[in-house]
């Protein structure tokens, strides 16, 4: 499947105030990368040296139970997506562009594999070693009847978007846009009801970023929005957000500096 390489985005730098509450999360939620919501809960997953399990816990920060699958590997889970049907795992990460079996797991509400989607980038050629590479991606979201990823540009600290459909398969990627998000990309999230894609990413200095992308399928791949805020935490490397509402979030810290995984309650007050 090919889509249509489009114009870049620019980032628009907002100056809107932030609010954060910070609730600890347990030890081992480490390299949390990935939040969905379960019933009242959250679920969040570990990428690369984990085993393949998703873990509950609640929005006090309380692990609920783990949920171990053995018919999965998870090589280096980045994100977790889910509509009304199923949860979507991203097993995508590729920091130095040498994996060829990159996929995403299709799981059914209850928890029970349904089906593989493979992909590969078009433009990629080679798979020898390079630090900075374009070929890393860490964000997904569910749209509709697609699914969008965004890349961990590490050559450009832009992020291409790619779609592909919901359905087991195998896709050639070819962007289909093209945002200058100044940063690396770690995690997205949409909610149909307010038309909104949010992000969030970091720099190479270890700033903290949150994106928005309004009106994200109504304006169209060639009339995007991006905003974007800065994040202050630190030291922090935010990797998985969930949409509360258009101006509520739920967003997690990796363990850093032998500091505790946090989960942030982030409250976005835009400019008058």
């Amino acid at each position: 499947m090919r889509f249509l390489l489009v114009t870049l985005v620019a980032v628009s730098i907002c100056n809107a105030q932030l609010s954060l509450t910070t609730i600890k999360l347990p030890s081992e939620l480490e390299e949390t990368s990935g939040l969905e919501l379960f019933g009242d809960n959250l679920l969040t997953l570990n990428d690369s040296g984990d085993k393949a399990v998703l873990y509950e816990f609640t929005k006090e920060g309380e692990l609920v139970k783990s949920i171990r699958f053995y018919d999965l590997k998870n090589k280096d889970w980045e994100d977790l997506a889910g509509d009304e049907t199923s949860y979507y795992i991203a097993d995508t990460g590729n920091n130095y562009a040498t994996r060829e079996n990159l996929k995403i797991y299709i799981l059914s509400k209850d928890f029970y594999p349904k089906g593989t989607i493979r992909i590969r980038y078009e433009a990629q050629k080679t798979f020898s070693k390079e630090i900075r590479n374009a070929y890393d991606a860490e964000a997904l979201a569910a749209v509709g009847d697609q699914l969008v990823l965004f890349s961990k540009n590490r050559l450009t600290l832009q992020s291409e978007i790619y779609t592909l459909p919901k359905i087991e398969g195998s896709y050639s990627l070819i962007p289909s846009a093209s945002i200058n998000t100044e940063s690396l990309i770690t995690a997205a999230d949409y909610k149909e009801e307010f038309d909104l894609m949010v992000l969030t990413g970091y720099t190479f200095e270890g700033l903290q970023y949150f994106y928005t992308l309004e009106n994200f399928v109504a304006n169209g791949f060639e009339n995007l929005n991006l905003k974007r805020y800065l994040i202050p935490v630190k030291p922090a490397q935010i990797e998985a957000v969930k949409i509360i509402n258009d101006t509520e979030f739920w967003i997690t810290s990796e363990s850093e500096a032998k500091g505790t995984p946090r989960l942030f309650h982030l409250k976005l007050k835009r400019p008058e």
